[in-house]
C-alpha cells in the first residue's frame, strides 16, 4: 500500500451505526487518541508517556503494550520519533506529533463529540425517559 493510501488502523475498520456512511465511527482502543493528546502537549518517550496515561485509566498497562502502539501508529505517520541522548543517561526514543496526527486527532474529537451526543441521548432516555412496561402495567 502508497503512504497516501495508508490510513492509521483505527480508522481503517470504523463502527458505524445502523449502517449510515455518514456515521461517526465509534472508540475500538482510547490509547491512541491519548498518547495524540499528550504528544500535542509535549514531545515525550515511552515511559513519561505510560506515567501520563495513567490519568486516563491506563494504571496497569503493559509496556509492550504500549511500545507496539506507538510502533503502529509510527509506522501510520501519526507520530514520529528520533533517539535522544542525554548526558548522564540512556538515548530513548523521543516520541512527536506529525502533521497527520494532529488531523488524525481532529477526526477522534469529531468522533467523540458525536458518540457523547449519542451517550447523552442515551442515558437521557434511560434516567429520564418514560418506561414502557410501567404504562403497559397501568393500562392492563
Amino acid at each position: 500500500m502508497s503512504e497516501p493510501e495508508r490510513k492509521p488502523k483505527s480508522e481503517k475498520t470504523p463502527v458505524h451505526q445502523g449502517g449510515n456512511k455518514n456515521s461517526v465511527a465509534r472508540p475500538r482502543s482510547w490509547l491512541e487518541p491519548v498518547i495524540l493528546l499528550t504528544l500535542r502537549e509535549w514531545n515525550s518517550y515511552g515511559y513519561e508517556l505510560m506515567k501520563r496515561t495513567a490519568t486516563f485509566g491506563f494504571e496497569a498497562m503493559n509496556p509492550g503494550t504500549m511500545y507496539r502502539t506507538l510502533r503502529e501508529m509510527e509506522e501510520n505517520g501519526v507520530v514520529k520519533s528520533k533517539w535522544e541522548t542525554s548526558k548522564g543517561g540512556p538515548a530513548r526514543r523521543m516520541y512527536s506529533l506529525t502533521d497527520a496526527g494532529e488531523a488524525y486527532l481532529e477526526f477522534w474529537a469529531k468522533s467523540l463529540e458525536q458518540y457523547q451526543r449519542n451517550m447523552d441521548a442515551f442515558f437521557h432516555l434511560y434516567t429520564g425517559g418514560p418506561r414502557r412496561r410501567a404504562e403497559e402495567k397501568e393500562r392492563g
